[in-house]
């Protein structure tokens, strides 16, 4: 029976080159050396081989994902996709997974809990953006449900309240109806509830400018009424308040203007 001559170490860490009969047979992991108790000396037969063979490319595609995991956290679902993309054996797939799990290297519970704390303290983010996200990750509801229940109210207003305060600011050239709205959906396109608005609503806006409102409707107003210049009387002054309610004035400010202003215009 054929017998290993020699094992030597490749400039590879952890790889060995395996001889038998005196001439190259296949490489190794050292993982997969341990594993066999290769030795000089040993007999081997070709169903050893194919063996050591099998499983020396599962070693390989798991060093491949232990790196790939050395750069941050992963979820079971990027780490399959990972494997697939590396074109791995079908068959490698579920031992890897099952060795990931049993080393905690991959563990959905702990990413949710991680992703939320992540996402809570570093980004202002709110829970239905997170959730989205981690059921994209394919991530389990309760796990997503257990890691959200760290995302408390208090650290939610908080969140929401730098984020109001942004978006307030950069639209501060609206009207008042209309930026409170550009604000509330601006939180829940981020992930936060309308009712957290409401909750935080009086904290957070700038108190109101008159002056800045009055400057605001005046510019739009000049301008829409010259829009509707084709248009008389009653008929013009209905499509002229139409439009600057859609544009968010309030409609006693836009008659003001309109009773102040209506013998100068044209």
């Amino acid at each position: 029976m054929a017998k290993i001559s020699k094992i030597t170490a490749q400039k590879r860490r952890g790889r060995y080159n395996v001889y038998v009969d005196g001439k190259y047979a296949f490489p190794v992991a050292e993982s997969v050396l341990v594993k066999f108790r290769l030795m000089k000396g040993m007999e081997v037969d070709q169903d050893l081989i194919r063996r050591v063979t099998t499983a020396d490319q599962q070693a390989q595609a798991y060093a491949k994902i232990l790196d790939y995991l050395s750069y941050q956290m992963r979820s079971e679902s990027e780490v399959e996709k990972k494997l697939h993309d590396l074109e791995t054996p079908p068959e490698f797939v579920d031992p890897i997974m099952a060795k990931l799990r049993e080393h905690r290297l991959v563990d959905d519970h702990q990413y949710a809990l991680s992703y939320v704390q992540t996402m809570m303290t570093t980004s202002l983010k709110g829970p239905g953006v997170i959730r989205r996200h981690l059921r994209m990750k394919k991530i389990g509801e309760n796990d997503i449900d257990a890691a959200l229940a760290n995302f408390t109210n208090a650290q939610q207003v908080e969140n929401a309240s730098k984020l109001a305060k942004k978006l307030f600011k950069r639209y501060r050239n609206q009207p008042t109806f209309r930026r409170e709205q550009k604000v509330r959906q601006g939180l829940m396109t981020k992930g936060y509830s309308s009712d957290l608005f409401d909750q935080i609503k009086d904290q957070v806006e700038p108190a109101a400018d008159p002056d800045h409102q009055a400057d605001l409707l005046a510019s739009q107003a000049e301008k829409v009424w010259r829009r509707y210049r084709r248009y008389t009387g009653l008929d013009r002054e209905r499509r002229f308040k139409q439009a600057m309610y859609r544009k968010g004035f309030d409609l006693d400010a836009v008659q003001h203007w309109l009773s102040e202003n209506q013998e100068g215009l044209s």
